[in-house]
Protein backbone atom coordinates (compact mmCIF):
# COMPACT_ATOMS: atom_id res chain seq x y z
CA UNK A 1 0.00 0.00 0.00
CA UNK A 2 1.28 3.34 -0.93
CA UNK A 3 -0.43 6.92 0.53
CA UNK A 4 0.62 10.60 -1.38
CA UNK A 5 -0.98 12.96 1.06
CA UNK A 6 -0.58 17.31 -0.38
CA UNK A 7 -1.73 19.26 2.83
CA UNK A 8 -2.15 22.47 3.16
CA UNK A 9 -3.89 24.81 5.55
CA UNK A 10 -7.11 24.02 5.07
CA UNK A 11 -7.29 20.85 3.43
CA UNK A 12 -5.20 17.80 2.54
CA UNK A 13 -5.54 16.14 -0.78
CA UNK A 14 -4.72 12.21 -0.03
CA UNK A 15 -4.39 9.86 -2.69
CA UNK A 16 -4.55 5.46 -1.33
CA UNK A 17 -2.84 3.11 -4.05
CA UNK A 18 -4.24 -0.30 -2.63
CA UNK A 19 -1.82 -3.37 -3.65
CA UNK A 20 -4.26 -4.21 -6.41
CA UNK A 21 -3.32 -1.02 -7.70
CA UNK A 22 -6.78 1.07 -6.98
CA UNK A 23 -5.98 4.47 -6.13
CA UNK A 24 -9.01 5.62 -3.16
CA UNK A 25 -9.01 9.67 -3.23
CA UNK A 26 -9.75 11.25 0.24
CA UNK A 27 -9.72 14.85 1.76
CA UNK A 28 -9.39 15.84 5.19
CA UNK A 29 -9.34 19.19 6.82
CA UNK A 30 -5.55 20.61 6.46
CA UNK A 31 -3.15 21.53 8.88
CA UNK A 32 -0.43 23.80 9.59
CA UNK A 33 2.20 22.53 12.30
CA UNK A 34 3.03 26.32 12.94
CA UNK A 35 -0.41 26.80 13.91
CA UNK A 36 -1.66 23.28 15.23
CA UNK A 37 -0.57 21.44 18.23
CA UNK A 38 0.03 17.40 16.92
CA UNK A 39 -2.57 16.10 19.30
CA UNK A 40 -4.70 18.49 17.08
CA UNK A 41 -3.60 16.66 13.57
CA UNK A 42 -3.66 13.30 15.28
CA UNK A 43 -7.54 13.98 16.10
CA UNK A 44 -7.59 15.10 12.16
CA UNK A 45 -6.24 11.59 10.70
CA UNK A 46 -7.90 9.32 13.11
CA UNK A 47 -11.56 10.53 12.44
CA UNK A 48 -11.18 12.45 9.15
CA UNK A 49 -8.69 9.15 7.36
CA UNK A 50 -8.46 6.29 9.49
CA UNK A 51 -12.08 5.80 10.72
CA UNK A 52 -13.24 6.66 7.25
CA UNK A 53 -11.28 3.45 5.71
CA UNK A 54 -12.66 -0.48 5.91
CA UNK A 55 -8.87 -1.71 6.55
CA UNK A 56 -5.60 -0.92 8.14
CA UNK A 57 -3.28 1.52 7.05
CA UNK A 58 -0.15 0.35 6.22
CA UNK A 59 2.91 0.72 3.67
CA UNK A 60 4.69 3.96 3.26
CA UNK A 61 3.02 7.04 3.82
CA UNK A 62 4.69 10.44 1.83
CA UNK A 63 2.97 13.67 3.20
CA UNK A 64 4.08 16.62 1.84
CA UNK A 65 2.57 19.98 3.79
CA UNK A 66 2.55 23.68 4.45
CA UNK A 67 4.61 24.97 7.18
CA UNK A 68 6.85 21.37 7.49
CA UNK A 69 10.22 23.64 6.23
CA UNK A 70 12.51 22.09 9.01
CA UNK A 71 13.39 19.15 10.45
CA UNK A 72 11.00 20.53 14.40
CA UNK A 73 8.07 20.74 12.52
CA UNK A 74 9.03 17.67 10.13
CA UNK A 75 9.27 15.48 13.21
CA UNK A 76 5.50 17.19 14.88
CA UNK A 77 3.56 16.28 11.96
CA UNK A 78 5.55 12.73 11.26
CA UNK A 79 4.79 11.25 14.57
CA UNK A 80 1.18 12.85 14.82
CA UNK A 81 0.52 11.06 11.55
CA UNK A 82 2.58 7.40 12.91
CA UNK A 83 0.38 7.36 15.83
CA UNK A 84 -2.66 6.52 14.06
CA UNK A 85 -1.31 4.62 11.80
CA UNK A 86 1.55 2.62 13.69
CA UNK A 87 1.34 -0.11 10.63
CA UNK A 88 3.04 2.47 8.20
CA UNK A 89 6.25 4.05 7.74
CA UNK A 90 5.39 7.46 8.03
CA UNK A 91 8.10 10.02 5.88
CA UNK A 92 6.85 14.12 5.94
CA UNK A 93 8.43 16.57 3.41
CA UNK A 94 7.88 20.58 2.58
CA UNK A 95 4.76 21.09 0.25
CA UNK A 96 7.48 22.77 -1.68
CA UNK A 97 9.50 19.49 -2.60
CA UNK A 98 5.96 18.06 -3.36
CA UNK A 99 5.48 20.93 -5.92
CA UNK A 100 8.72 20.45 -7.52
CA UNK A 101 8.09 16.86 -7.54
CA UNK A 102 4.79 17.48 -9.14
CA UNK A 103 5.59 19.94 -12.08
CA UNK A 104 9.44 19.24 -12.98
CA UNK A 105 9.93 15.69 -11.90
CA UNK A 106 13.71 14.78 -12.00
CA UNK A 107 14.08 17.45 -14.13
CA UNK A 108 15.62 20.91 -12.70
CA UNK A 109 13.54 23.89 -12.93
CA UNK A 110 12.07 26.94 -10.95
CA UNK A 111 8.85 25.56 -8.73
CA UNK A 112 6.49 28.60 -7.58
CA UNK A 113 3.41 28.05 -5.56
CA UNK A 114 0.59 30.91 -6.24
CA UNK A 115 -2.51 29.61 -4.02
CA UNK A 116 -3.75 31.66 -0.76
CA UNK A 117 -0.19 32.14 -0.06
CA UNK A 118 2.84 32.09 -2.21
CA UNK A 119 6.32 30.48 -2.26
CA UNK A 120 9.24 29.37 -4.87
CA UNK A 121 12.12 26.89 -4.68
CA UNK A 122 15.15 26.17 -7.13
CA UNK A 123 14.89 22.38 -7.61
CA UNK A 124 17.64 20.59 -9.01
CA UNK A 125 15.79 17.42 -10.05
CA UNK A 126 16.14 15.59 -6.67
CA UNK A 127 16.56 18.70 -4.07
CA UNK A 128 15.80 21.74 -2.95
CA UNK A 129 18.70 23.77 -4.02
CA UNK A 130 17.70 27.75 -2.66
CA UNK A 131 14.52 28.92 -1.40
CA UNK A 132 13.82 33.06 -1.54
CA UNK A 133 12.27 33.65 2.31
CA UNK A 134 8.37 33.31 2.22
CA UNK A 135 7.79 36.32 4.88
CA UNK A 136 3.95 34.99 5.11
CA UNK A 137 0.94 37.11 4.89
CA UNK A 138 1.55 40.22 6.86
CA UNK A 139 5.27 40.60 5.07
CA UNK A 140 5.12 38.79 1.89
CA UNK A 141 3.08 36.51 -0.30
CA UNK A 142 3.69 38.64 -3.24
CA UNK A 143 1.45 37.68 -6.18
CA UNK A 144 -1.00 35.36 -3.77
CA UNK A 145 -4.74 35.55 -3.96
CA UNK A 146 -4.44 37.07 -0.47
CA UNK A 147 -2.00 39.86 -2.06
CA UNK A 148 -4.28 40.26 -5.19
CA UNK A 149 -7.48 40.17 -2.96
CA UNK A 150 -6.01 42.53 -0.38
CA UNK A 151 -5.32 44.90 -3.71
CA UNK A 152 -8.59 44.42 -5.00
CA UNK A 153 -10.18 45.80 -1.16
CA UNK A 154 -7.65 48.75 -1.34
CA UNK A 155 -8.97 49.90 -4.92
CA UNK A 156 -12.62 49.62 -4.23
CA UNK A 157 -12.43 51.45 -0.86
CA UNK A 158 -9.51 53.94 -2.14
CA UNK A 159 -12.19 54.74 -5.13
CA UNK A 160 -9.58 54.18 -7.80
CA UNK A 161 -11.99 51.07 -8.89
CA UNK A 162 -13.60 51.19 -12.36
CA UNK A 163 -17.34 51.79 -11.66
CA UNK A 164 -18.77 48.93 -13.86
CA UNK A 165 -16.59 46.24 -11.27
CA UNK A 166 -17.74 47.90 -8.33
CA UNK A 167 -21.19 46.25 -7.99
CA UNK A 168 -18.90 42.93 -7.17
CA UNK A 169 -17.27 44.23 -4.40
CA UNK A 170 -20.45 45.76 -3.33
CA UNK A 171 -22.25 42.60 -3.14
CA UNK A 172 -18.93 40.97 -1.21
CA UNK A 173 -19.30 43.37 1.50
CA UNK A 174 -22.70 44.21 1.51
CA UNK A 175 -22.05 46.71 4.68
CA UNK A 176 -18.66 48.14 3.58
CA UNK A 177 -15.44 48.81 5.84
CA UNK A 178 -16.76 46.69 8.52
CA UNK A 179 -17.06 43.87 6.69
CA UNK A 180 -13.36 43.99 5.83
CA UNK A 181 -12.08 45.32 8.85
CA UNK A 182 -14.18 42.52 10.96
CA UNK A 183 -12.93 39.68 8.97
CA UNK A 184 -9.41 40.68 8.35
CA UNK A 185 -8.67 41.78 12.28
CA UNK A 186 -11.10 39.78 14.06
CA UNK A 187 -11.44 36.71 12.06
CA UNK A 188 -9.74 32.69 11.96
CA UNK A 189 -7.99 33.08 8.30
CA UNK A 190 -7.69 36.62 7.22
CA UNK A 191 -5.69 35.88 4.46
CA UNK A 192 -8.10 33.36 3.14
CA UNK A 193 -10.71 35.85 3.31
CA UNK A 194 -8.97 38.61 1.17
CA UNK A 195 -7.76 35.57 -1.33
CA UNK A 196 -11.54 35.19 -1.61
CA UNK A 197 -12.20 38.32 -3.55
CA UNK A 198 -9.27 37.26 -6.04
CA UNK A 199 -11.64 34.43 -7.09
CA UNK A 200 -14.46 37.09 -7.51
CA UNK A 201 -12.47 38.24 -10.47
CA UNK A 202 -11.42 35.14 -11.99
CA UNK A 203 -14.20 35.55 -14.63
CA UNK A 204 -13.05 39.35 -15.34
CA UNK A 205 -9.60 38.69 -16.39
CA UNK A 206 -10.05 40.70 -20.06
CA UNK A 207 -10.95 43.72 -18.09
CA UNK A 208 -7.77 45.96 -18.22
CA UNK A 209 -8.16 47.06 -14.65
CA UNK A 210 -8.44 43.48 -13.45
CA UNK A 211 -5.30 42.51 -15.75
CA UNK A 212 -3.04 44.99 -14.82
CA UNK A 213 -3.52 44.77 -10.99
CA UNK A 214 -3.18 40.90 -11.14
CA UNK A 215 -0.16 41.47 -13.82
CA UNK A 216 1.55 43.85 -11.24
CA UNK A 217 1.11 41.46 -8.42
CA UNK A 218 2.58 38.72 -10.75
CA UNK A 219 5.46 41.27 -11.71
CA UNK A 220 6.07 41.55 -8.09
CA UNK A 221 6.37 38.35 -7.57
CA UNK A 222 9.00 37.07 -10.14
CA UNK A 223 11.05 40.11 -9.89
CA UNK A 224 11.32 39.49 -6.16
CA UNK A 225 11.30 35.84 -5.79
CA UNK A 226 11.90 34.01 -9.06
CA UNK A 227 14.57 36.40 -10.52
CA UNK A 228 16.85 35.71 -7.41
CA UNK A 229 17.70 31.88 -8.73
CA UNK A 230 20.76 31.19 -10.23
CA UNK A 231 20.17 30.45 -14.25
CA UNK A 232 16.51 31.77 -13.61
CA UNK A 233 17.01 32.99 -17.38
CA UNK A 234 17.18 29.08 -19.09
CA UNK A 235 15.15 27.45 -16.23
CA UNK A 236 11.63 26.57 -17.31
CA UNK A 237 9.60 28.34 -14.42
CA UNK A 238 6.22 25.86 -13.38
CA UNK A 239 3.62 26.63 -10.93
CA UNK A 240 1.07 24.62 -8.57
CA UNK A 241 -2.39 26.47 -7.08
CA UNK A 242 -5.75 28.03 -8.19
CA UNK A 243 -3.96 31.71 -8.77
CA UNK A 244 -1.46 30.55 -11.17
CA UNK A 245 -3.66 27.75 -13.05
CA UNK A 246 -6.52 30.32 -13.44
CA UNK A 247 -4.76 33.61 -14.40
CA UNK A 248 -1.84 31.71 -16.34
CA UNK A 249 -2.67 33.43 -19.56
CA UNK A 250 -1.35 36.98 -17.42
CA UNK A 251 1.50 35.22 -15.89
CA UNK A 252 2.84 34.00 -18.87
CA UNK A 253 3.02 37.37 -20.28
CA UNK A 254 4.29 38.44 -17.49
CA UNK A 255 7.16 35.51 -17.52
CA UNK A 256 7.59 36.82 -21.53
CA UNK A 257 8.73 40.47 -20.31
CA UNK A 258 10.70 39.41 -17.86
CA UNK A 259 12.47 37.37 -20.20
CA UNK A 260 11.44 33.95 -18.51
CA UNK A 261 10.14 30.78 -19.51
CA UNK A 262 7.01 29.22 -18.80
CA UNK A 263 7.28 25.54 -17.52
CA UNK A 264 4.08 23.88 -16.35
CA UNK A 265 0.86 24.94 -14.89
CA UNK A 266 -1.49 22.62 -12.28
CA UNK A 267 -4.28 23.38 -9.62
CA UNK A 268 -3.43 21.01 -7.51
CA UNK A 269 -0.37 18.41 -7.33
CA UNK A 270 -1.98 15.21 -5.99
CA UNK A 271 -2.08 13.75 -9.23
CA UNK A 272 1.54 14.06 -10.53
CA UNK A 273 2.80 12.99 -7.36
CA UNK A 274 0.98 10.33 -6.92
CA UNK A 275 2.95 9.07 -10.80
CA UNK A 276 6.10 10.44 -9.14
CA UNK A 277 6.05 7.76 -6.57
CA UNK A 278 4.32 4.89 -8.71
CA UNK A 279 7.21 5.32 -11.21
CA UNK A 280 9.46 5.35 -8.22
CA UNK A 281 7.92 1.94 -6.85
CA UNK A 282 8.62 0.53 -10.20
CA UNK A 283 12.27 1.66 -10.26
CA UNK A 284 12.58 -0.82 -7.10
CA UNK A 285 11.30 -3.85 -8.88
Amino acid sequence: MLIIADGGATKADWVIVKDDGEQLPITTTGFNPNYVSGEEISDIIQQELVARLPFDIEGDIFYYGTGCWDRGRNAIVRAAIAAMTPAANVTVHHDLLGAARATCGHEAGICCILGTGSNSVLYDGEHEVDNVTNLGFLLGDEGSGAAIGKAFVQAFFYREMPEDLQPIMEKACPNGRKDILDKVYSGGIPAAYLASFTQLFTEHQAHPFVRGLVKKSFNEFLTRHVCKYKNHETLPVSFVGSVGYHFQEILKQALEELGLHAGVFIKKPIGNLVNFHLAAEKLKV
